[in-house]
This record gives structure tokens, sequence and C-alpha cells, in this order.
């Protein structure tokens, strides 16, 4: 499998758009980075 380059990437994105809305993505996106945060630091410990 190889990575995934800018295309696949905005059909991701086109993806979720559509699935989410527009109105709720800055929502999931603040909740996504949250997350990873919280992540990367109960990985710290």
């Amino acid at each position: 499998m190889g990575r995934l380059g800018l295309p696949e990437l905005l059909v991701i994105l086109l993806i979720v758009l559509l699935v989410v809305g527009g109105k709720r993505l800055p929502e999931l996106a603040r909740s996504l980075g949250e997350a990873i945060r919280e992540f990367r630091r109960a990985m710290k410990k």
C-alpha cells in the first residue's frame, strides 16, 4: 500500500464534508484535535 497523496486526501475530505455537513465540520475537527492531544499526553505518562 502506498502513502496518501493530495488527491486521496481531497476525496476523503469531500466525503467527510458530505457526511458531517459544513456547519459541524469545525466542531468535529476541534474534537479530533483534543482527542489526539489527550492521547499524546497519556502516552507520555
